[in-house]
């Protein structure tokens, strides 16, 4: 099943840890390129995170940010620092007496003071598991919306695919007309030349004449290339990169017919068909 990699999920949720809130974008990248925003407390789970967006995509560029607003007391209680503070407060005195002038610190200067307020240590791990049950729950969202988008796109390639065949088939039926203009023009020109041509030479010529505009393996080979667009688009893995190497055989097919062309209605086949062709690539490079 062809994927996109063009999406966004977002999930939150909020209990008596605090509020936790996932936003992952993924946009169209030859590899896969991972972009994680933590807070601060959660950074420790950076490995996971990556570890686990690793396992659900393939390709694209995919940035996940998690928000975090603690509930209060989540994250540990203040306490004041009195062994410290009283430290702080005899040097203080001892200051005021050297400068009698110098202006007295407000209560929140001394309060900022490094050491003066203490931090407790709250426990994470639950906060660190929901943020990771979470993360799942915006994995699936987002593996769910690029599925739905690369079902859209796999459904506008086979579209392709069919108008592609059916300039295929009008350039299959459209080649004994060309042959036998061309074969017409011949005689028309060896009437006025014959007795100045060598045959041996002449025969050499129409066989060389021949095969250079002889189209049906590139024909053969554009079919077979359509039909197995198809046969990958139902594959259920990643199938950019092999739909992109398709996309380079089919034009180059349609490439070498209008290279081949010896009148005006194949030349216009071949730039239609390398018009739907690049139409597809287009498609193609947004594909996982």
């Amino acid at each position: 099943m062809a994927r996109s990699m063009t999406a966004f999920a977002r999930v939150d949720r909020c209990d008596d840890n605090g509020e936790l809130a996932w936003e992952l974008r993924s946009v169209n990248h030859r590899y896969l390129e991972i972009f994680v925003r933590l807070p601060e407390e959660l950074r420790v789970l950076e490995p996971r995170v990556r570890e686990r967006v690793n396992q659900r995509l393939g390709r694209g560029k995919v940035e996940c940010v998690l928000r975090y607003r603690p509930a209060p007391g989540a994250i540990g209680e203040l306490q004041l620092n009195e062994s410290y503070l009283g430290q702080l407060v005899v040097l203080l005195q001892q200051v005021q007496q050297q400068l009698p002038q110098a202006r007295q610190p407000d209560l929140l200067g001394v309060l900022s003071w490094p050491e003066v307020v203490l931090t407790t240590s709250a426990d994470l791990t639950p906060v660190q598991e929901a943020a990771m049950a979470l993360l799942e729950q915006a994995l699936d969202e987002l593996v769910a919306t690029r599925e739905r988008e690369g079902a859209r796109l796999a459904e506008l390639i086979r579209q392709r695919c069919d108008q592609l065949a059916e300039q295929v088939e009008k350039a299959r039926r459209r080649m004994p007309q060309v042959l036998e203009n061309i074969r017409q023009r011949l005689r028309d020109r060896l009437e006025e030349v014959a007795r100045e041509l060598d045959q041996e030479r002449l025969e050499q010529e129409m066989v060389l004449l021949a095969q250079r505009l002889d189209v049906d393996e590139e024909m053969d080979r554009l079919a077979t290339h359509i039909r197995e667009v198809k046969r990958v688009l139902e594959l259920d893995e990643p199938v950019g990169r092999r739909l992109d190497f398709l996309m380079q055989e089919l034009h180059r097919e349609a490439n070498t017919l209008g290279s081949k062309s010896a009148d005006a209605e194949t030349t216009a086949i071949s730039v239609e068909m390398k018009v739907l062709i690049e139409q597809m690539r287009e498609q193609v490079q947004n594909i996982e």
